[in-house]
């Protein structure tokens, strides 16, 4: 009787899948609606074999999700009395994540690996789980909030500007949105860290963040290209470096080992400060020039995953965000060929083919996509 009494109050505002990482993030986000009456589950999905990753040498390992994570996470758990499992999605991360983040980068893109797990990963295989373990919700700890406006589930920023997330959750579909919660979007970071203390949890509290790529536990991706790729550097080493106007001025070490913005690294001196403007792999060429050719106007984007909107009228107004860190810019949309025309008001410094564009109305996510190129 008293077994059947806690679980009616445990589950009296549904189930709930919670993505659980080890981190603090995801570990308060599923104490806080354990305490709120869920009835929690928590899962850890291993996306890499991170035992057989090789380190380069002299380099440190930083990757978030390791084995170590996996135990941090089952402890809380356990601790408060829910259920966790370990979900097994290497095979399905190796084909869609890692292979198209080689892919575009020997394309002479830069991809989001981040943005490719949470739209073609996490968030099928957490609904695929939840729905086997008969859950209502799946919840994570990302600092966004979710809405139902009219007959859309509507994305937004949270409010610690600082962490908001929603850039890398762009792609998520309606029918993950209207089933995900996401308990840390209205709080900062401080408060969390502080819900940590509170929890017994000091380590966890103090632990560092990690923004590093999980299959990349050095944070060298050249050099996870070199394991990847065989022969890569016979095949590209030795290309040229060229200006504008197509004068070559040296010799490079192979276009996938550049990004569009890059300055250091270059190992080439023409008197003034040089940027990466451009990457051809077709030629491996890569085109150097100085900051203000880093300015564009305008850029197309493909692959595009509507939220607040079902489409987008042409002439839209939207705030358009081109990578985690920067500040959205302000700038008009137009539909044109299956992709997006984005016509900034303002030049926007470093469009790089492959990163994310998300658009924005406030603090509302309109949808986004995949930077496939850019005009002056």
């Amino acid at each position: 009787m008293v077994y059947a009494y806690i679980c009616s109050l445990m589950s009296k505002k549904g189930k709930v899948l919670v993505a659980m990482s080890g981190g603090i993030d995801s570990t308060i986000a599923a104490l806080m609606l354990h305490d709120e009456g869920y009835e929690v589950i928590g899962i850890t999905m291993k996306t890499w074999d991170y035992a057989g990753s090789t380190v380069a040498p002299g380099k440190k390992e930083t990757g978030c999700c390791n084995l170590d994570s996996f135990n941090d996470a089952r402890l809380a758990a356990v601790q408060h009395g829910f259920s966790h499992y370990v979900l097994d999605i290497r095979e399905e991360f190796g084909g869609a994540v890692v292979e198209n983040f080689v892919e575009e980068y020997m394309a002479g893109r830069t991809p989001n690996p981040c943005v490719m797990c949470n739209t073609h990963i996490k968030w099928n295989a957490l609904l695929k789980r939840a729905d086997a373990l008969d859950c209502e919700f799946i919840a994570t700890g990302h600092y966004v909030n979710v809405r139902k406006h009219l007959d859309r589930y509507v994305l937004s920023k949270g409010i610690d500007e600082t962490k908001d997330q929603s850039y890398v959750l762009w792609g998520l579909t309606q029918a993950c949105l209207s089933r995900s919660i996401y308990p840390l979007g209205n709080y900062h970071k401080t408060q969390v860290r502080q819900m940590a203390m509170d929890y017994g949890y000091p380590e966890l509290a103090k632990k560092s963040e990690s923004y590093e790529i999980c299959f990349v536990p050095d944070n060298d991706y050249r050099n996870f290209l070199r394991r990847k790729v065989t022969g890569l550097e016979e095949l590209v080493n030795g290309g040229d470096f060229v200006l504008q106007d197509g004068t070559k001025v040296g010799k490079h070490k192979g276009y996938p080992f550049y990004t569009i913005g890059q300055r250091k690294g270059l190992d080439i001196a023409l008197g003034k400060p040089m940027f990466v403007t451009h990457i051809n792999p077709d030629t491996n060429t890569v085109t150097l020039g100085d900051e203000a050719e880093l300015d564009k106007s305008e850029m197309y984007v493909a692959r595009i995953n509507m939220v607040k909107y079902a489409g987008i009228d042409d002439g839209l107004k939207a705030d358009t965000k081109i990578r985690y860190k920067t500040k959205p810019s302000a700038s008009v949309l137009y539909n044109e060929g299956g992709k997006v025309k984005v016509i900034f008001d303002e030049p926007v410094k470093g469009i790089a083919p492959g990163q994310s564009a998300v658009f924005y109305e406030g603090d509302d996510v309109i949808g986004g996509g995949i930077i496939q190129s850019y005009a002056k």
